[in-house]
């Protein structure tokens, strides 16, 4: 007791040998920190229905002019003051009498954790003055600061205390996602780590949600808080065991590896088991619970089987021998009058085929990489890859022409000319109105909603020099009723 008396007597008098050593040598602008009333920082726990996140640091002062503000600072995670943190000030407890001042904060919520944060004094003026660093309960500079996101224990393995996996093969746990059972999981916190233990041992390098097992033993997990980690943040405990009650699980393609990807694609076939589940990538394919899965997709496929007491899994990283293409032309391109546009394809496909069309029709002749555009519409080209592996690619793009007045429904369509279809206002090119073209016969040649201008698709029979025909648009505000001239 006499110690413990003798040495607070000792810092008292260091204290006041400092600020009296300041005074006398006119040293101006003096901040002395005193040591934190704790070891570490660990904000985020619910206290009283809230996150706990207050904080006391206490310091003296010595010639700052009456009214300066002081705040207190965070290092970034490495400990530098390069570019530190500001933390929130909550309160000023302030005795100007004994130069002295108490400042309550918090800590940012969104704070990257570590184990190496430290703390200092700023002051707020014309001139800016710092403390030096603030020393912990434990009279360390340097010690853990973290806000926990998630505060609670969380479940892996779908809640069950045990897991087998059969000889030669692996399984894996993983943390389990919100249910309705369990609307609770610290996966809806990206930024946090994780620890897993076998047979309470930590496994070096483990961080993610989930861990492949290939050894019988007790797992858990746990959330990496560092120096403010707290057993009550783990997982439930999973028993797994080896089994040899099935064997490793292999994955068969019907179409090879790599596969041509045509049709419904090749057939994934694993090993005989009592119950299947797939994955693409690491991610659950929902619904393929068979043996069998049937895909055009290029991806690392993986099934856990259940072998009746006995887990295993089987991956197999399916490749397509197919081809890539692209175009670079702009959907909506509007084309002025007299201009034209070169479109052009690139394929590494083997001996590739293209064929162009345009408002579903063919182009004739037109059977290059490339097309030069001169007339709005609908097109479309077809790549073909006709050797090795037949495959094919289509790309759809519109081209768009200068319109008139939006409401003017136009009575003249001159084929030869820069737009070569009827092409009516928008407000008329909805689903909710019907368009009907009938010829001077009497024969109904067009009749759709939510037509798009691009009639007519095919020949005219110009057995009359200049065939008429005639429109009717029935729309919400009314039918409309007119005649087209068709000039050639």
């Amino acid at each position: 007791m006499i110690q413990k008396i003798t040495l607070s007597f000792l810092k008292c008098l260091l204290l006041f040998g400092i600020l009296f050593f300041a005074e006398s040598k006119g040293y101006a602008q003096t901040i002395v920190p005193q040591n934190l009333g704790f070891p570490r920082m660990c904000a985020g726990l619910i206290v009283e229905g809230k996150p706990f996140n207050e904080y006391n640091a206490t310091f003296s002062y010595v010639d700052f002019p009456a009214g300066t503000t002081f705040e207190v600072e965070l290092s970034d995670d490495l400990g530098s003051f390069t570019s530190p943190i500001a933390t929130t000030k909550i309160s000023v407890s302030d005795n100007p009498t004994a130069q002295q001042q108490t400042i309550k904060f918090s800590i940012p919520t969104n704070l990257k954790g570590s184990n190496t944060y430290s703390l200092r004094v700023k002051s707020v003026g014309s001139t800016v003055a710092f403390s030096t660093r603030f020393r912990n309960s434990d009279g360390v500079t340097s010690f853990p600061i973290y806000y926990r996101t998630y505060v609670d224990s969380f479940f892996i393995n779908n809640k069950t205390a045990t897991a087998s996996f059969c000889a030669g093969g692996s399984l894996t746990l993983a943390i389990d996602p919100a249910s309705a059972e369990n609307p609770s999981t610290p996966l809806a916190f990206s930024n946090l780590k994780y620890k897993w233990f076998k047979d309470d041992v930590l496994i070096s390098g483990q961080t993610g949600t989930s861990l492949s097992v290939n050894a019988a033993g007790i797992y858990f997990a746990q959330i990496d808080y560092g120096g403010c980690l707290d057993e009550n943040f783990s997982s439930n405990r999973v028993t797994v065991t080896s089994s040899s009650g099935g064997s490793g699980v292999t994955i068969s393609s019907s179409l090879g590896n790599p596969f041509c990807a045509s049709g419904s694609g090749t057939v994934l076939t694993a090993t005989s088991a009592n119950k299947y589940q797939w994955k693409k990538d690491g991610t659950i394919i929902t619904g393929a619970t068979n043996r069998t899965y049937s895909t055009n997709e290029s991806g690392v496929y993986s099934v856990d089987v259940d072998f009746g007491g006995c887990n295993a899994t089987g991956t197999i990283d399916l490749k397509s021998n197919g081809f890539d293409a692209s175009i670079d032309v702009e959907d909506g391109y509007k084309l002025s009058e007299g201009e034209t546009l070169n479109v052009n394809i690139t394929t590494d496909a083997a001996a590739p085929t293209f064929e162009w069309y345009l408002n579903n029709n063919l182009i004739s002749g037109e059977t290059g990489s490339s097309y030069v555009v001169s007339v709005k519409g609908n097109y479309k080209v077809k790549i073909s890859q006709v050797s090795g592996c037949t495959a094919s690619q289509e790309f759809s793009f519109r081209i768009n022409g200068e319109s008139g007045p939006s409401s003017v429904i136009p009575n003249i369509i001159k084929l030869s000319g820069m737009n070569p279809y009827w092409n009516i206002p928008d407000e008329y090119k909805n689903a909710s109105t019907k368009v009907m073209i009938i010829s001077s016969n009497g024969d109904m040649v067009l009749d759709v909603v939510n037509y798009q201008g691009d009639w007519p698709q095919n020949n005219i029979d110009f057995k009359n020099v200049n065939p008429v025909y005639y429109y009717v648009i029935q729309s919400d505000t009314g039918e409309k009723k007119g005649s087209i001239t068709v000039i050639k």
